[in-house]
């Protein structure tokens, strides 16, 4: 009996987490899962073509809401498939300083707000690299949340994509037409041709509608969307005598 009260004394009582040591630990065992489940997924996505995006899913059903059939046009090509005159084109139209940002314009975003408050059309300023992250991993909005996580990918996406592989996501996955989606499903729906041999003015016409790809047409286009051609095409020469 003597013994084994001596045991008892010297036995070691467990260590008993307070409540706010357990939040902090739960907090903390969230953070390193969530960034490395979606480390995992960026990494995945730099080598594996992205095969559907949330936006796509979101306007089947609106179709199918509407009583239409619900079209995902979409066929992925390599980069080196796609016309120079488009990728020229798009960083004409939505990202002049593509190549010397990490991510965020500050200079475009602070012009758009500017904008905004003075009561003009409303500008977004999101980047090229925004503008994958966005359609890539998440859904359409302007809540803070959803700002803060394009923010969050837009990093990851940078630190491991890089610049031609982001390029290569953009223009395979975002709206070009009414269920369109991608620069080689856009070649055929406005030019009945493959991205590669697009000129320099089809690119224009498709980089000109991106704001609204639903409302404009790249083909047979209204005169706000020639002017905007016709603009966008003298932005190429110039990145061309830039890059």
């Amino acid at each position: 009996m003597a013994k084994k009260i001596t045991q008892n004394k010297t036995a070691k009582p467990g260590v008993k987490r307070t409540t706010g040591q357990k939040i902090k630990r739960f907090v903390w065992l969230a953070f390193l899962w969530f960034n490395g489940i979606n480390f995992l997924i960026v990494l995945l996505f730099k080598f594996v073509p992205v095969p559907f995006t949330p936006l796509m899913g979101i306007r089947a059903m609106e179709h199918k809401k509407e009583g239409r059939d619900m079209i995902c046009s979409h066929d992925w090509v390599p980069l080196d498939e796609i016309s120079l005159n488009l990728q020229k084109a798009v960083i004409a139209s939505e990202d002049g300083r593509f190549f010397d940002h990490w991510g965020f314009d500050f200079e475009a975003m602070q012009k758009a707000f500017k904008s905004n408050q003075s009561g003009r059309k409303i500008k977004g300023g999101s980047t090229i690299s925004q503008q994958t992250a966005k359609n890539v991993f998440l859904w359409q909005g302007r809540s803070y949340l959803r700002k803060g996580l394009e923010a969050y990918y837009t990093v990851w996406i940078e630190l491991v994509w890089g610049k031609k592989r982001i390029m290569e996501v953009y223009l395979n996955s975002i709206e070009m037409g009414d269920g369109v989606y991608g620069a080689e499903a856009a070649a055929k729906h406005w030019y009945r041709k493959d991205a590669s041999s697009l000129t320099r003015y089809e690119a224009a016409g498709i980089a000109a509608i991106l704001p609204n790809p639903r409302k404009y047409k790249a083909s047979n286009s209204s005169s706000y969307i020639n002017r905007r051609k016709a603009k966008i095409s003298r932005y190429i020469r110039m990145i061309e005598l830039k890059y």
